[in-house]
């Protein structure tokens, strides 16, 4: 090997690489257990269940997937789609995320126009709310080791900079992913 060059990634034989039917499948599961609050599951699903994706993948791919416009989720069944089975695979796997929120989005919808004003729709939709919370928190406990567990030193300061920047200060997203996206980036590269 020439020097300088990287050691290619060890290759996980035991680790399936899922086919078009399997990923469209996978993700009409994420969309049929996760209406609202997708990520926990997508990753339970990709990482615990399927082991499509290692939980450093899975955090990986979300990081990438999250400074990327659109929504995370399908960002997450693109990159991952097109990962395995290129564009065909990324199509298969957006049009599972897809096909059970589009028809339940279009009912409820419709149930919601004539009996939205209810108070124990009102109720229902709290506690749905607070579950959806639980649900994120969760998925964040769960990712928040394998990042801290091989880039801590770079990740404690990025994480409490970004809440101080947008939890505190309450300045916009994009400008403070542009300034603390190319820092991290540097940090990490400075200590290889």
């Amino acid at each position: 090997m020439p020097d300088g060059a990287a050691a290619a990634p060890a290759i996980d034989e035991t680790r399936p690489e899922p086919g078009l039917a399997a990923l469209f499948a996978g993700f009409v599961s994420v969309s049929a257990f996760a209406f609202g609050g997708v990520l926990p599951w997508a990753r339970l699903i990709l990482v615990e269940r399927r082991r499509w994706l290692t939980p450093d993948e899975f955090t990986d791919v979300l990081s990438l997937c999250q400074f990327l416009p659109g929504p995370n989720i399908v960002n997450v069944s693109i990159a991952v789609g097109g990962r395995f089975r290129g564009v065909p695979g990324a199509i298969a796997a957006v049009t599972g995320l897809w096909a059970i929120p589009i028809v339940l989005v279009l009912s409820l919808g419709a149930l919601y126009t004539h009996y939205g004003e209810s108070e124990a729709i009102a109720g229902a939709l709290g506690g749905i709310a607070a579950g959806a919370a639980g649900l994120v928190v969760a998925m964040v406990a769960k990712m928040i080791g394998p990042l801290l567990g091989r880039r801590w030193r770079t990740a404690i300061p990025m994480m409490l900079l970004a809440f101080v920047a947008i939890g505190v200060m309450r300045w916009p997203l994009l400008p403070v992913l542009l300034v603390l996206a190319p820092i991290a980036i540097a940090l990490v590269w400075r200590r290889r």
